[in-house]
């Protein structure tokens, strides 16, 4: 399946995985994409607005989480921790503040 993964800079790029693919698959193919820390990246799907970003949920297919070819993800990421060896900042967009 394609999906479409939108940034912070609204830049679009198109991401393959499997049908099969769990959220987990999806970040680790964002990070080999783009460089990123697939450990800090918060996926919101484009039609319910709810981040994608817990532990379990990372090891759930793509489709139960209603993800389909052609879907729209933001990417986003959680806070810096002190554990972090990686720095990138994070504030939510409106849309997400209710």
């Amino acid at each position: 399946m394609k999906v479409v993964v939108e940034n912070l800079t609204g830049t679009l790029f198109y991401v393959q995985v499997m049908n099969d693919a769990t959220v987990e698959d999806l970040k680790r193919e964002i990070e080999a994409q783009l460089k990123l820390p697939c450990d800090r990246l918060i996926l919101i799907h484009d039609d319910d607005h709810w981040p994608m970003m817990t532990k379990d949920e990372e090891k759930e297919s793509l489709v139960d989480c209603g993800i389909q070819d052609g879907s729209h993800i933001y990417i986003f990421f959680n806070s810096i921790d002190d554990e972090s060896t990686k720095h990138f900042g994070f504030t939510l967009p409106d849309f997400l503040l209710g």
